[in-house]
């Protein structure tokens, strides 16, 4: 996975808070679906929303003497994005908009972006105030993608992922599809509160699977706005493996064999492995977002 390193990235896309705090107050479920998150995570791994941390408020990051240096001081260019994770993670997020934009336009509509936080430790939102434990999510009510960089990690550690930088990429992306899907009102669907394995919670999960399939299907291919060159200059099979082995990792069997020892299908939210891995290689292999009809 390479970057043109000429490229200049758009940081405002991003906003970078780690190293910020959020002020104190007893964590309980929020609204939205990273409320709705929290809940099905602890039908899996018998927790409650207070260890999950999200609280019903919506407290601002206040910046601390630890705040992280900011990402338009660092992330300047795609020869950034192939050295730096941080920057990576800019760059994706340029790539899937760039793509997304285009997408529209080419269907007769108008793609509204989305920014990316990313964030340590815990993070308010229009959605509540959530923690790393919550992993990423798009939060409708801002419509904002946010994420902790030390997810990747768990990614490979815990769930037993190959990792890489697309592993990574297909995160971000997956979360973009979200974002389109709330601009569609599919999203609106998984929020019947309701779980298992053709619930339309777990429908909402393979879509954005798929819709990540499909701007990796076109990343090479669609010019950067600034540039008129693809921001994404190389994407190896290789690569591909490493997106279809992270969306596999995060299967609900899987997850719930690792954590739970037995799978229990009632209590899905996000599919199988194989239904992930099914539905990503089917947005990547038409490129067409309009075969990624999980409902039909």
């Amino acid at each position: 996975m390479q970057f043109d390193d000429d490229a200049d990235l758009d940081t405002s896309e991003v906003r970078d808070v780690r190293g910020s705090r959020v002020p104190g107050g007893k964590a309980t479920v929020g609204g939205g679906i990273v409320g709705f998150i929290a809940l099905i995570l602890g039908l899996l791994f018998g927790v409650g929303p207070e260890q999950l941390g999200l609280a019903s408020g919506d407290p601002a990051p206040v910046a601390t003497s630890s705040s992280a240096a900011q990402i338009e001081q660092t992330c300047r260019t795609g020869a950034d994005a192939n050295t730096r994770e941080d920057c990576r993670i800019v760059a994706v997020v340029n790539s899937v908009q760039d793509f997304w934009r285009a997408e529209y336009e080419r269907r007769g509509g108008r793609y509204g972006d989305a920014r990316t936080v990313m964030f340590s430790n815990q993070v308010g939102t229009a959605c509540g105030s959530a923690t790393s434990a919550v992993g990423p999510f798009y939060c409708p009510g801002d419509r904002q993608v946010y994420l902790d960089l030390g997810f990747f990690d768990e990614l490979r550690t815990r769930f037993g992922a190959s990792g890489g930088p697309f592993a990574q990429a297909y995160v971000v992306a997956h979360e973009y599809g979200h974002h389109v899907q709330n601009m569609m009102g599919t999203l609106a669907r998984a929020q019947d509160g309701r779980a298992g394995a053709n619930s339309n919670a777990v429908r909402v999960e393979l879509q954005a699977d798929c819709y990540a399939g499909v701007w990796a299907r076109h990343a090479t291919t669609t010019p950067d706005e600034k540039t008129g060159r693809p921001l994404l200059t190389s994407l190896t099979e290789a690569d591909i493996r490493d997106g279809l082995d992270a969306a596999a990792a995060v299967g609900d069997d899987r997850i719930q064999e690792k954590f739970q020892g037995r799978v229990t299908p009632e209590n899905w939210t996000h599919g199988s492995a194989a239904q992930r891995r099914q539905w990503f290689d089917t947005g990547f292999r038409t490129g067409d977002m309009a075969r990624c009809n999980t409902f039909g």
